[in-house]
């Protein structure tokens, strides 16, 4: 039997916030409703302000929302508490923000390794290495492994970032802004490198951002506007 296409759903998630000036709420994200399918690539843009960040942190269970569900790979993340949040989010999501946030006293494959350090699976951490390599070579950095991160250009540091987010294997992986802090030439240099390693990998792809030029390579792209995400 094959299995289900869908990997991630959003049913009607809200957030809101107190208002600082009256005793309302904010309402950010207003019934947000979204499937995406195995493999697939979404770019998700917007007005600055307009929630794309905060919708994305509530996918990858970094926040939480008012209400509604998320489900990804068939399981409520709005079900489980915070230990068992921790350890879904470090084999099943990967992150790439637009800070690399990188260890500065940590060479390059030691950076890729830490999300390894958390993971139950030993299996999974023997292999961790080899896979590191194969990835760190895949996106250029094969000869840069014993640098450190003040070593490298920034094009080259959220290319470890991206690594990174790969080294457990997860099946989604969210980028925030990941190209922002880039110049243009790295910047696609590294949105093509995403929507190669969204084929290859066959990890779904979720990206918020303002670059309208990485946003048009992915297979979807939606616009949130007023709390409701709508085809751009």
């Amino acid at each position: 039997m094959a299995s289900e296409p869908t990997l991630l759903e959003l049913d009607s998630i809200v957030k809101q916030y107190d208002s600082t000036s009256t005793t309302d709420t904010l309402a950010i994200l207003n019934g947000i409703k979204l499937r995406v399918d195995r493999g697939d690539s979404v770019a998700i843009v917007g007005p600055s302000g307009s929630g794309k960040s905060t919708l994305l942190n509530i996918i990858g269970t970094l926040d939480q929302p008012t209400s509604g569900r998320i489900l990804l790979n068939g399981q409520d993340l709005t079900r489980m508490d915070e230990i068992q949040l921790a350890e879904f989010r470090n084999r099943q999501i990967g992150f790439v923000f637009q800070a690399h946030h990188l260890l500065p006293q940590c060479t390059v494959l030691e950076n890729v390794l830490v999300p390894t350090l958390a993971c139950r699976d030993a299996a999974l951490r023997k292999q961790a290495p080899s896979r590191a390599q194969r990835l760190l070579e895949r996106v250029g950095l094969g000869p840069r492994v014993g640098h450190r991160p003040g070593q490298l250009s920034g094009g080259e540091r959220q290319r470890v970032a991206v690594v990174r987010a790969l080294i457990n294997n997860p099946p989604l992986l969210l980028a925030d802004e990941p190209t922002g802090a880039l110049d243009r030439h790295s910047a696609q240099a590294l949105g093509q490198l995403l929507v190669d390693l969204n084929r290859e990998e066959g990890v779904t792809l979720i990206v918020v951002t303002h670059a309208l030029e990485l946003a048009r390579r992915m297979k979807q792209v939606l616009e949130l506007r007023d709390g409701k995400l709508c085809e751009s």
